[in-house]
């Protein structure tokens, strides 16, 4: 009986101390890891070619792309330290040391709000290009852009290390038992990076993003109305009404996918309850709000020609050839 009971402790030899492993068929089991395995290789591919596009080819160096590249990169880092660290949780265990748990925290906190202040640094940069075209190329330069990419990095640093303080200080004050890693912000704190890392960003993405709406659609219109009264043809109705819907369905996926990822993750804090990460509670929360880097570059490249161009010549080796870096990507 105590073999039996042994087999199911993360840790057998401490019998009194030890967390009980979630049991799973073995079918079942297997089947998750390598879900989870190919959701953890794919957002790696997906985010990798946004980086290798954008840092060879010299056409796209501009300060949007620039932005996509800080998004790629802390995506990349989702897919590659948080997910695999993250998949040994599916059996309810944690293998890793004190330390490394409070190292897999502060890194999940500190490259996910990134990647938020990312995207909303992306929605400014489209507000200003389409709502003050003609002073875009004074506003929003390669230094310009540069600063702020690195201010939200060292922003999201220092954010949460002063957030994740007590935690990093003793990092098993929450484990009740050998083989946890528990992490619980209390209401302030949760409270606080509610505010930070989902309302406020949510709320600027959405307001510029209606306002971006709202004023293509009236270009598209007016654009529309100069063609129908220059050739008394009214020919350009339909691909007008198309890049409306097409511009209304690119905003609405941004939006919903946000929400969608990040919503169920913060629902403890909206409600006002104590936010606990813990092996066993909020595994597919987490998953969740980690799909998001997933599914940013399909949303924010996969849209872009240029991206699909660039897909084709990396995966035929063109881009090994000399001088690919000045390929006419555009």
């Amino acid at each position: 009986m105590e073999i039996l009971e042994g087999a199911e402790l993360c840790f057998p030899h401490l019998l009194n101390a030890s967390c009980r492993k979630k049991v799973r068929p073995h079918s079942e089991a297997t089947t998750i890891y390598i879900l989870l395995s190919f959701i953890s290789l794919l957002t790696v591919a997906l985010n990798l070619l946004v980086i290798i596009s954008i840092s060879h080819y010299r056409q796209l160096h501009t300060p949007t792309n620039l932005l996509l590249l800080s998004l790629a990169t802390s995506d990349l880092l989702v897919g590659l330290l948080l997910m695999p660290t993250e998949i040994p949780r599916t059996g309810a265990c944690w293998f890793l040391g004190d330390f490394m748990c409070a190292a897999c925290n502060c890194l999940a906190f500190t490259i996910t709000s990134t990647s938020v202040g990312n995207m909303v640094l992306i929605s400014v940069d489209r507000y200003v290009a389409i709502c003050d075209p003609l002073c875009y190329p004074t506003k929003v330069t390669q230094r310009r852009v540069q600063i702020c990419v690195c201010l939200c990095w060292i922003c999201s640093v220092f954010y949460n290390s002063l957030m994740l303080k007590d935690f990093l200080i003793k990092a098993d004050r929450y484990n009740s038992c050998y083989g946890e890693c528990v992490i619980v912000i209390n209401y302030i704190a949760g409270s606080v990076d509610l505010v930070f890392t989902f309302m406020g960003p949510i709320t600027v993405i959405i307001v510029l993003y209606m306002r971006v709406f709202v004023v293509a659609v009236s270009q598209a219109r007016a654009m529309r109305s100069h063609i129908v009264s220059v050739t008394l043809q009214p020919s350009g109705t339909g691909t007008a009404k198309k890049s409306e819907l097409k511009a209304a369905r690119t905003l609405g996926v941004v939006v919903a996918v946000f929400l969608l990822c990040f919503c169920p993750y913060y629902y403890p804090a909206l409600t006002g309850q104590d936010t606990e990460n813990s092996s066993s509670s909020s595994a597919f929360l987490v998953w969740l709000l980690y799909c998001n880097s997933s599914l940013n570059p399909v949303i924010y490249a996969f849209f872009y020609p240029w991206f699909r161009k660039s897909i084709k010549l990396i995966v035929t080796l063109q881009i090994l050839q000399p001088d690919s870096c000045g390929t006419n990507i555009l």
